[in-house]
């Protein structure tokens, strides 16, 4: 793992100190005061990672003297302060260079979670409905919050696909390596066999755009309006509140009909068009950065298998780091933070190592 250097750490303490000098004069314009705070929000974690590995070198350092001349038991008593000291130093440092790595801009955001059923049908679609309801549990217990956007509900109960909005601290950083394929493996209730079956569903994770991130203009819409209708075709309102919006240059196509008012559904368009036009600025630019070499957690390319569900054997195995836990009920009712906790330790290690290549 890099070393960081001592000048360094003095770099980085030292740009902390004057942002809060320039905080505490009070003079500065409110926008420039502003921009400084968020910056010194930003960095003070940071200075504080890097003050923890400078005063335990500089406490290494002096119990060495201490450990080359002096009487014998306070030789010892170094010796032994300097053994714990050597053990927390390199985690004090890998804590560090985790603070400095680049953070994904991203990582605070609320996130669109769309779920899809894949292949399997019914029992597909049935899953789609699990995963959703595991996502929504999760999030009650980190105190999101989570809107339906739109769904489509099969006749067996579950969800064709389901589009939500999840508002809360930190979350597209807690779910974002949940896009890809997620399979799995059960006996279906209307399979009389007992026969094992395999489907999949998609799951789509995508940082939530704000108004300042994506600029629409009205002549590159197509808004239509029509009248909702419900599953078999069935009339579900009796006004054209549907509203279909088909972006022009980039041929993305949002339908919202979820809503009995025409305004509201426009809204709830419109929220998804923005997030998924920012997302393909994202990968854009992620494309461009990214080189030849591909993050094995963070590809986010929703084509790949990345977990399977096992019922029979009650376990969720996640491909990309080879985990197998034996807790599917429990992840299933929302317990996934050792899940997404390993998902994203393995993303940090992925990035350190990456600093030392």
């Amino acid at each position: 793992m890099t070393t960081i250097s001592p000048e360094r750490i003095a770099q980085i303490e030292a740009r902390r100190d004057e942002l809060q000098a320039q905080m505490a004069r009070g003079d500065l314009p409110s926008e420039r005061f502003v921009a400084v705070s968020k910056e010194y929000a930003e960095l003070d974690p940071v200075a504080r990672a890097a003050g923890e590995v400078r005063r335990l070198r500089a406490e290494l350092d002096t119990l060495s003297d201490m450990e080359e001349e002096g009487d014998p038991e306070l030789k010892q008593m170094a010796r032994d302060e300097g053994d714990s000291i050597r053990t927390a130093l390199p985690q004090a440092e890998r804590a560090l260079a985790l603070a400095l790595l680049p953070r994904d801009a991203a990582d605070e955001r609320a996130a669109m979670l769309e779920i899809r059923a894949g292949t399997g049908g019914d029992e597909a679609a049935l899953f789609a409905g699990d995963l959703f309801r595991m996502y929504q549990r999760y999030a009650e217990r980190q105190g999101w919050r989570v809107e339906l956007i739109s769904a489509s509900s099969s006749e067996s109960g579950g969800f064709k696909e389901a589009i939500a909005s999840v508002e809360g601290k930190g979350v597209f950083a807690r779910l974002k390596f949940e896009s890809g394929v997620h399979r799995v493996q059960r006996v279906p209730t209307t399979e009389a066999g007992g026969r094992i079956h395999t489907s999949a569903a998609t799951v789509a994770v995508l940082p939530e755009a704000e108004d300042v991130d994506i600029k629409i203009d009205d002549k590159d819409l197509r808004i239509d309006v029509y009248r909702s209708s419900g599953p078999g075709g069935q009339s579900v309102n009796t006004t054209d509140s549907a509203v279909r919006i088909v972006h022009i240059p980039t041929g993305l196509t949002v339908i919202q009909q979820d809503e009995k008012s025409q305004h509201k559904n426009k809204a709830k368009a419109l929220k998804v068009l923005r997030t998924r036009l920012y997302e393909m600025e994202r990968e854009r630019l992620h494309s461009e950065r990214a080189g030849a070499r591909k993050s094995m957690v963070g590809s986010g390319d929703r084509s790949e298998r990345i977990r399977t569900y096992n019922f029979p054997q009650g376990r969720v195995t996640d491909h990309r780091i080879n985990l197998t836990l034996h807790r599917l009920p429990e992840i299933l009712q929302g317990e996934m933070d050792e899940l997404l906790g390993a998902l994203i330790a393995e993303d940090e290690a992925e990035r350190l190592a990456s600093l030392d290549g």
